[in-house]
């Protein structure tokens, strides 16, 4: 059994907020201001240049890995961070492909996040050896799943509606038919608990501004399984996935581990208050966690459901069938979500019509989905969402 939930008490939580967009940037930890301040004053103010070796910045983002790697079933030295998720993306796929060089299509699902189609996209282009991009609606997937699919690329847990793919299932179909398997954990990692060894997925990917609550921009990791490392040609051969990078050879050599998939200089600053963030996570059961979640989705499709008829479910109903997110749909969903917010109530929008609201346990209790819900409830019985101020749609929805 882990501590108990939620740990308000290690959050930066804003007095009079109710805040349910951790699926999209999660909330403050404490210490992590603090850690971003000695990394700037006394590592690199004081230290300069040395603290690459006495503040251990070089080793960062393996220490950061590991930590990761434990959150989603992972070994150790299995999971490399650093760049964004959609170069992380780039990477894996590009591996994949390599790996199944007589196959020509990419799978993957009609509801995933754009930025990892994009990348299939500009992928394709780029090797120019005639990859087809194939996108059917996400449960129809496993059908489509045929002998000429070289790798199925699929979100964990759907960005709009949290609906969750059952990984375990999905890669053994994948397998059966000699495909490779990536698994995007941006909306998974830190939601629920994983097995990602245990699926035998070749690849996963992931964020760790949502709720791993590492800052905005925080940097991504990726995991390979590990008996396929030495097989990986990576396409971004920067010098810190060299074997030795200041031996500065003018030809690439592959680090012989996952830190082959590091590309150039570690996010330091970033890092750091990345390593500070996961210190939340001590104690937690990742079961304990999920079941938390599950309860507080319940509760608050419950809650909304009998308080505000004018909004639909967009999320499956079934708690084992979804993430820790839960999506309404309305047609002024934009509007009423920025009169929501304005009364302290954060979740967010995505068009074009899904009111998402994300349940963090670390940080949310039962009094917070009642208040949310009633919130909402005088935000649509009192057509509040019709003020123009919440009309104008900001660069971020």
């Amino acid at each position: 059994m882990g501590v108990r939930l939620p740990r308000k008490e290690l959050f930066e939580i804003p007095p009079g907020v109710i805040y349910l967009d951790g699926n999209s940037l999660g909330v403050l930890p404490k210490g992590a201001a603090a850690r971003a301040a000695q990394v700037i004053e006394q590592d690199w103010g004081q230290e300069l240049i040395r603290a690459w070796n006495s503040a251990g910045w070089m080793d960062l983002p393996r220490v950061v890995g590991d930590r990761i790697a434990a959150l989603i079933g992972a070994p150790a030295g299995s999971v490399a961070t650093g760049d964004t998720l959609s170069i992380k993306v780039y990477q894996a796929l590009d591996a994949a492909l390599k790996m199944r060089p007589d196959r020509r299509v990419i799978l993957s699902d009609s509801g995933n996040f754009p930025t990892d189609l994009y990348m299939a996209q500009g992928l394709i282009g780029t090797i120019g050896k005639g990859h087809d991009l194939r996108t059917p609606d996400p449960d129809a997937v496993e059908a489509a799943i045929t002998e000429d699919v070289a790798v199925v690329m699929l979100t964990h847990v759907d960005y709009r509606t949290g609906r969750l793919h059952d990984m375990a299932r999905i890669t053994r179909a994948a397998h059966a038919a000699g495909a490779m398997m990536i698994w995007d954990l941006a909306h998974s990692a830190g939601a629920m608990d994983l097995d990602i060894a245990g699926s035998g997925a070749e690849f996963a990917v992931g964020c760790t501004y949502k709720y791993l609550n590492g800052g905005p921009g925080a940097p991504a990791f990726i995991y390979a399984r590990p008996d396929l490392v030495d097989g990986i040609d990576p396409a971004l051969a920067g010098w810190l996935g060299h074997a030795a990078p200041f031996a500065m050879e003018p030809a690439y050599r592959p680090a012989m581990s996952t830190e082959r998939l590091r590309v150039g200089t570690p996010p330091v600053l970033q890092l750091a208050v990345l390593q500070e963030a996961l210190r939340v996570w001590e104690g937690v059961d990742m079961a304990d966690l999920r079941a938390a979640s599950q309860r507080l989705g319940d509760l608050f499709i419950a809650e909304v459901e009998s308080r505000c008829p004018a909004l639909t479910l967009a999320s499956p109903r079934d708690a084992d069938r979804r993430g820790s997110q839960v999506s309404f749909a309305f047609e002024n969903g934009y509007a009423a979500m920025q009169a929501l917010i304005d009364r302290g109530v954060i979740g967010d929008f995505r068009a074009p019509d899904i009111m998402r609201f994300g349940f963090t346990p670390l940080y949310l209790d039962e009094g917070d989905v009642i208040a949310a819900a009633e919130t909402l409830q005088d935000v649509l019985e009192t057509a509040a969402w019709q003020d123009p101020k919440y009309q104008a749609r900001g660069r971020v929805t």
